[in-house]
């Protein structure tokens, strides 16, 4: 940090088990990438490249290596392992995984229905080859799941073997765990909170009024998810308390 402040919360350090930023990635250049990593590499832990621009990235391989020259791993979004899913191409995805050298992956079913005992196979047999992330929530904003099928689904896809589970949103953050509106639906949240532990979900929370609510709710050292690679800064000193909606936070901690 750059300067000496009293009453700044203990953040957990790099690499973190929980505190974790992901940044999504819809489609940054390589000089993008390399003028986002020197000012916010520090705050970032995981870049997802969103959805399935991956299949449209020029010099990918290229992209993935500037992150990786700052040990951020970097994972394909989890709606191109729908694509190959819903095409029979399990095996080719996998490949595809280990031939880019990543060391996660997303497994989701927000736009296709994979029974739920096929996901946690899925979610097994990635698990032997790479650390697992598996969303949970639908991107149909009509699908409204209950809360006590979103913990049945979430500790299923733990004991699968999924590391953290992703409390879905979307990039727009008006789905999942969120009204059309963006306002939380904050009796589902608390709900799996009663069951799930905080560190082993990432919510994915893309508009800064539902940062405040899990860093109200959690503290800072809150898993969030989606966040712009512009807001990483941004979410980092709201984490911290220097921004007004987080600034009397933990003054007196």
């Amino acid at each position: 940090m750059n300067f000496a402040l009293k009453n700044i919360p203990d953040r957990t350090q790099k690499p973190r088990e929980y505190g974790l930023t992901m940044s999504m990635d819809k489609g940054l250049g390589h000089d993008d990438v390399k003028n986002f990593m020197s000012v916010a590499a520090p705050y970032v832990d995981i870049v997802k490249l969103g959805f399935g621009t991956a299949f449209v990235t020029n010099r990918l391989r290229e992209k993935i290596d500037i992150y990786k020259s700052h040990n951020i791993p970097v994972y394909f979004g989890g709606t191109l392992f729908e694509a190959f899913l819903i095409r029979g191409q399990f095996d080719d995805y996998l490949a595809a995984v280990k031939d880019y050298g990543l060391d996660y992956v997303e497994v989701s079913d927000g736009s296709i229905t994979i029974p739920h005992e096929e996901k946690c196979k899925y979610i097994s047999e990635l698990a032997k080859h790479v650390t697992v992330l598996s969303e949970v929530g639908s991107k149909d904003a009509a699908h409204i799941i209950p809360p006590y099928k979103w913990i049945e689904l979430m500790q299923a896809e733990l004991n699968a073997g999924a590391t953290y589970v992703i409390a879905e949103a979307r990039e727009s953050g008006n789905v999942g765990v969120y009204r059309g509106t963006g306002e939380v639906r904050e009796g589902l949240v608390q709900e799996i909170l009663t069951k799930i532990p905080y560190e082993k979900i990432i919510w994915e929370a893309p508009l800064k009024a539902q940062q405040v609510y899990f860093l109200e709710l959690l503290g800072a050292n809150v898993n969030l998810g989606n966040i712009a690679p512009s807001e990483v800064l941004p979410l980092e000193a709201t984490r911290n308390g220097l921004r007004g909606d987080t600034f009397h936070l933990f003054l007196n901690k």
